[in-house]
């Protein structure tokens, strides 16, 4: 089996290639633009590790380069495509939005169109709980109205849509996975889990909006992968165009993780300043159509969860 992951230098496609390579009988060609949206050492990093497996091969090329993604389908054959290649980050869009429509659709559009072109037996690709904008009715189902609050979230919405018609006209099967605040071990230092241990071990301030006060349903990358891996191996049972919440239905306050991360001595100094205007207040998702597809009935706890990701960032940032 050959498949293709985009963003595999970052944080999901990272996780979910390392766990991938380990399996018997699949090859993965991993592609990344290593932009600097973060800090690109932390990429390397992870590349590194990945590049270290027989059976992977990496492309540093963007979505936007449309011949060579054509060239690089063509020579592969790929029997499945999982994108986690976007412009990423809520707050960052306000001030750059061009980034978001030119990689996050003219690019999604060169890769589904080749997926298309190529007859890949299926696309998964990230989306996101952002979709959902301020929508108060929790936990929040796959079938609600989805109002965007910000452009980035607004752009994974049009993936949604480019992948209905592209099932409807073209028979592409597609499955979106709309993400609710993922963390772990090699996590992005701009989401708060790590950017909190980040500033405590490097003695910066912590920015914490709105007060403190937001909800998020954190979904540990442990179970992220399993969801995936099951899903690609239920790739059968799937519908031809479906999207899905991955998410834990657990959300919890940021108060809350950041209470105990002080009980385990993670503690920077913290500035409370009022809500940004492109955050979302809460997040919870229902995660019921999921778990008609595959069996993931035990979530990972998320204390235990937190201490690995401390214990990662102690052995490898430091």
């Amino acid at each position: 089996m050959k498949i293709l992951i985009t963003g595999v230098a970052g944080f999901i496609g990272f996780s979910f290639c390392n766990y991938l390579l380990k399996k018997k009988n699949i090859n993965i060609i991993g592609l990344d633009n290593l932009n600097d949206y973060y800090d690109v050492n932390l990429k390397k990093k992870r590349l590194k590790i990945l590049s270290n497996k027989k059976n992977f091969k990496f492309y540093k090329n963007d979505l936007n380069e449309t011949n060579k993604i054509n060239l690089i389908f063509k020579k592969n054959r790929f029997d499945f495509v999982f994108n986690f290649a976007a412009q990423a980050g809520v707050r960052y869009s306000i001030n750059h939005p061009r980034k978001y429509i030119d990689s996050n659709i003219v690019g999604f559009f060169n890769l589904i169109e080749n997926c298309k072109k190529f007859k890949v037996k299926r696309l998964f690709y990230a989306s996101s709980s952002s979709v959902y904008g301020e929508n108060n009715n929790f936990p929040l189902k796959e079938s609600e109205k989805i109002f965007p609050k910000n452009i980035y979230g607004l752009t994974k919405k049009i993936n949604e849509e480019i992948s209905y018609v592209y099932n409807k006209f073209y028979k592409l099967k597609t499955t979106g996975l709309r993400f609710f605040t993922v963390y772990g071990e090699w996590g992005r230092p701009d989401m708060m889990m790590v950017k909190f241990i980040d500033c405590f071990f490097k003695k910066k301030t912590f920015n914490l909006h709105n007060y403190g006060k937001h909800i998020r349903d954190f979904t540990y990358i442990d179970d992220v992968i399993q969801i995936m891996f099951k899903l690609l191996k239920n790739n059968n049972k799937l519908k031809e165009y479906d999207v899905l919440n991955i998410c834990s239905n657990k959300p919890i306050s940021l108060k809350k993780i950041i209470d105990f991360l002080k009980i385990k001595n993670i503690n920077p100094k913290i500035k409370k300043i009022s809500l940004q205007k492109a955050d979302i207040i809460k997040t919870h998702g229902n995660n019921s159509r999921l778990l008609k597809y595959i069996k993931h009935n035990t979530f990972a706890d998320w204390k235990v969860s937190i201490i690995k990701v401390i214990d990662w960032y102690r052995n490898e940032m430091i």
